[in-house]
Parts: structure tokens; sequence; C-alpha cells
């Protein structure tokens, strides 16, 4: 009896599971387009949180900058990211996604960063090194007076 009831609640739950809770809009948007999306919108609130002023003092609106951008509409990205959110290892997997990406551009940046302070650290021990250089040639050159 006990064997009979687990594998109906078992039954019962995969049959759940599989059920579409929404269904896929007409126009939903592609998986690999909605990642990109997301992920421009990632950037841009960061900058947004960084730069509030000057978003406002220039009037840019990141929703309408990535509708324009993307030839979408609210609409369209609201029904896209509704179903896209009922089917979580979709939408697990498109997170994933963009996390990877902002994670290679956030390495991609912070080598940059390194190598360009790199750079001026040898740049400025090598002025040092020139400027000792060439104080040390002048107490050699300069001509002891005989007392």
């Amino acid at each position: 009896m006990r064997n009979t009831v687990i594998l109906l609640l078992t039954l019962v739950l995969l049959v759940s599971c599989a059920e579409k809770v929404i269904e896929e809009p007409e126009n939903l948007i592609p998986k690999e387009k909605m990642a990109e999306i997301l992920h421009d919108l990632a950037i841009l609130n960061a900058a947004k949180s960084g730069a509030r002023t000057k978003f406002r003092e220039s009037g840019i609106d990141v929703m309408d900058f990535l509708y324009k951008k993307y030839g979408i509409d609210s609409t369209q990205f609201a029904e896209s990211d509704l179903y896209y959110a009922s089917i979580p290892l979709e939408y697990q997997s498109i997170y994933e996604h963009v996390e990877d990406r902002l994670k290679e551009q956030k390495d991609t940046l912070e080598a940059r960063g390194k190598r360009r302070n790199d750079s001026i650290r040898e740049a400025n021990l090598r002025k040092k090194d020139s400027v000792a250089g060439a104080r040390g040639a002048e107490k050699i050159e300069k001509p002891t007076s005989p007392q």
C-alpha cells in the first residue's frame, strides 16, 4: 500500500512538472536574444547606479533604449520574460549565460588594468633608474679640485 501511494505521488509530481504553466507567446524573444538583452540590462543598470545624475541629465531611459536596440516592445519583453520564468531550467540557463559573459568581461577588464598598471610601474622604475644613473655619471665626470 505504501509503495502504491509513493508511486502515485511520484507520478502526479512528474505530470505536474511537465505541464506548461504559461503558453508560449507568439512573439517569443529567442533564448539567445533574451540573454543579450538581460546582459545589456545588467550593464546599463550598473552604469546607471554609478552615474545616476548623468543618466537623469541625458534623459536616457534604460528600457526604452533596449527596446529600440533590439526592436522589441515592452509587452513582448514582459511576456517572454514571464514565459522563460515559468520554465525554471531555461530561465536559469539564460541567467547563467549572462553571468558567464559578465564574468568574462570583468576578467578581461581587470587583466587590461593590471597590464596598464604594470606598464606604468615599469616606466616609473626605468625613469627612476635613468635619473639615478645620470646623477651617478655627474658625480664621476665632475673633476675634483686639488686642495
